[in-house]
């Protein structure tokens, strides 16, 4: 049985928990939550039982968005009954406490690399949330931490779980478009233009605790998800602004509540992969007016068509719908792989298969949550010995390849993911490194 302590409660831990509450009710069952940590105790509280602690706080973003923001409120007693939770208010006594054997970091990303540190060095596992540090060189610190004492760092990168995301990278794997060729991913505006604190989380907008802004909050998104579908990056031409300095609780300067901005709202970049792909990459926080989005994005040109808004179209005027191919077509060995089936327990049982419930692909059973299967990678991970899919390493160079967006823009020069990772190009992030002490 893995005991698990969580640090950091705040929204995001709704949708964390209810991919842990689809574990359980699929018969992944070898882990139990054990303990809870925020600076305010009542955080936790909000979480732990149904009927103790606090009201849950409203969402941010309405249910309809599809957001993880918006997953709705959970207890842990809803799903492990059975398990008395702990409840800390400083990360390092609930590391000393003997109760836990894992930690999932769900705090800020100032936070990650001491949080982290602190577990690895006690000798438990760790599941970060993306992105994986504040810098290069504090993620590096993790990764070194965990491979020279043999723990399982997991990165918490929910984009490369989702069934779209995964026939994509199937399809251009199978050459079914060809060469890949280009990629188009982003657009301009939306929740949060032209000038509102992002998730209500005024850190995401200062260098010091949210890294970068777009560039590295949603860009780590952007380059795992393009590494993983496009292959490996080999260099990054960008070009990162703030066009809105001042930002506004609900966009609204009379709200009383605002944050100056020293990081970047939008970014445009160019992004050359080591198979001789291109991508465009381009996001805005800011963007005042309307949204504009590139119709049926992220789209992937191959030698001989495309895929765009969930088809697959070739040069011959066949249009196939890209998931039902996969579903269809796709060897049913990585399907079990990439989306466990629910019927499977390890802990044995009847056979019998369970209700449906929502998380799971109606026509297979197979785990579609991609909270759930990241959580279940690592699990996995643990109890064999080892890494995950979505490891440190994967979380390491999603960073360098979002930091690459600064880094070029303040160079004026194409960057390298080598100069990335070795440390050769980090002018925007020495500030960063110093402040912290891990220059």
């Amino acid at each position: 049985m893995i005991r698990i302590g969580i640090v950091g409660c705040g929204r995001i831990l709704n949708a964390h928990l209810h991919g842990y509450r689809l574990l359980r009710e699929a018969g992944f069952d070898d882990f139990r939550i054990t303990a809870l940590c925020a600076r305010n105790p009542d955080d936790a509280l909000m979480f732990r039982k149904r009927g103790e602690g606090p009201a849950p706080r409203p969402a941010v973003l309405p249910p309809e968005s599809g957001d993880p923001l918006a997953a709705p409120h959970i207890y842990l007693d809803d799903f492990q009954p059975d398990t008395d939770v702990a409840v800390f208010s400083d990360y390092r006594e609930m590391i000393t406490a003997g109760t836990v054997d894992a930690i999932n970091d769900f705090t800020t990303l100032s936070m990650h690399h001491q949080i982290g540190a602190a577990a690895l060095d006690a000798g438990l596992h760790l599941l970060a949330q993306k992105p994986l540090a504040i810098s290069v060189v504090a993620a590096r610190l993790l990764v070194d931490k965990a491979n020279a004492k043999g723990l399982t760092l997991g990165l918490f990168e929910n984009v490369r779980q989702s069934p779209e995301t995964r026939a994509a990278a199937w399809a251009i794997r199978q050459g079914v478009i060809g060469e890949l060729q280009l990629a188009l991913f982003g657009g301009i505006g939306g929740l949060w233009s032209p000038d509102k604190i992002v998730a209500e989380t005024p850190w995401r907008h200062r260098k010091l605790e949210g890294g970068g802004g777009g560039a590295i909050d949603i860009g780590v998104h952007v380059m795992h998800w393009l590494r993983y579908v496009c292959g490996e990056v080999a260099a990054i031409s960008g070009m990162a602004r703030t066009f809105e300095p001042v930002r506004y609780l609900h966009g609204e300067p009379s709200s009383g509540a605002s944050v100056e901005a020293n990081v970047d709202d939008t970014y445009l970049a160019t992004v050359t992969c080591e198979s001789g792909a291109l991508a465009q990459l381009m996001w805005s926080w800011a963007g005042h007016g309307e949204a504009t989005s590139i119709p049926g994005a992220p789209v992937f040109y191959g030698s001989n068509g495309c895929i765009k808004g969930g088809e697959i179209i070739l040069d011959n005027g066949s249009r196939r719908n890209l998931l039902d191919t996969f579903w269809a077509e796709a060897d049913p060995a990585l399907l079990n792989a990439q989306f466990p089936l629910k019927a499977m327990r390890r802990s044995g049982g009847s056979g019998d298969e369970p209700e449906l419930v929502a998380g799971f692909a109606e026509s297979s059973g197979r785990l579609t949550d991609a909270f759930a299967i990241q959580q279940y990678d690592w699990l996995q991970a643990i109890e064999r010995g080892g890494q995950p899919e979505t490891d440190g390493e994967e979380g390491l160079r999603d960073l360098a390849a979002a930091f690459g967006i600064i880094e070029s823009s303040l160079l004026g020069r194409t960057v390298t993911l080598h100069e990335l990772l070795s440390g050769a190009v980090r002018g925007y992030q020495r500030e960063i490194d110093a402040y912290y002490g891990l220059a």
